[in-house]
């Protein structure tokens, strides 16, 4: 059991920083715009906040209780509503800030109104990932392919493989089939044939606790946050200690140009809310 725990740790690890690269996302936006001001304690707190909110959406993506969904799914219109006007708000408030990276350290320049504002930096990650629903169906298929990949390989994850995909055909109910069911990598096979000279050695079954799967379920999503905290930690750090290498006209205009695409997220979402609705 222990090694299954431990394979899982190290699969949701990967994932978590490997699907966090992607810099398209609200989340990545918000940190990489406060990063280019220089404020990477506010970074690392939405950083936090944003991989509490995936760690719930993976968790119950995999852990068999997808059946919550279909109490969830009549509010994500108002959820996506809300997640427009919360985007669009950030984005307005991104394309309007001023940076001066010559006082940015200066202490007499922190005033309460940003001492406030990175105390709520981690309900703001939290919220911008709580508010996107579309990161439960993302982080579900995108698991599978990880599960999927990592029992292919011949590692046990102590029926991790057949409760995920259990969930994808459950969605698929839910959704009318809207959501496809990728088989790529639970077909892959490998050759196992013996080699000359060698017996192949069976394996014991493993007899594992009645709710092992949601133990492996928790280590699992908690290591997709914690692979996701390692990504963005990493990014901030980066693009802080960097920033004085580059203009700050082009920072400023990098930084309201993020503004402007986190408006586009809000409208986007508000595209999705509307359709919602229409269906509804």
């Amino acid at each position: 059991m222990i090694e299954i725990i431990i394979t899982m740790s190290i699969a949701g690890l990967l994932a978590g920083f490997i699907f966090s690269m992607p810099i398209a996302g609200p989340v990545s936006i918000l940190i990489t715009s406060n990063a280019l001001k220089g404020r990477l304690r506010y970074c690392n707190q939405v950083t936090v906040g944003a991989s509490l909110a995936d760690f719930v959406y993976v968790f119950i993506a995999i852990s068999g209780l997808t059946r919550l969904y279909s109490l969830y799914k009549p509010a994500i219109p108002y959820i996506l509503l809300f997640g427009a006007v919360f985007l669009l708000y950030l984005g307005y408030k991104i394309t309007k800030t001023k940076i001066d990276l010559e006082h940015l350290e200066d202490k007499s320049h922190i005033t309460e109104k940003i001492e406030k504002k990175e105390r709520g930096a981690f309900y703001t990650g939290c919220m911008i990932n709580l508010l996107n629903p579309t990161l439960f169906i993302g982080w579900l298929t995108s698991s599978f392919f990880v599960i999927s990949f990592v029992s292919s390989l011949g590692f046990s994850t102590g029926g991790l493989d057949t409760i995920i995909d259990q969930n994808i055909k459950e969605m698929n109910i839910i959704e009318n089939g809207k959501i496809e069911n990728p088989q790529i990598f639970s077909s892959v096979q490998f050759d196992k044939k013996q080699s000359p000279g060698r017996e192949v050695q069976k394996k014991a079954p493993i007899i594992l606790l009645k709710h092992f799967h949601l133990i492996i379920s928790i280590c699992y999503a908690s290591f997709i946050s914690l692979g996701t905290i390692i990504w963005f930690y990493l990014m901030a750090f980066l693009i802080v200690r960097f920033r004085k290498h580059i203009n700050i006209k082009i920072i400023s205009a990098f930084i309201k140009s993020l503004g402007v695409v986190l408006c586009f997220f809000g409208l986007y979402f508000g595209y999705l809310a509307v359709k919602a609705f229409i269906r509804t």
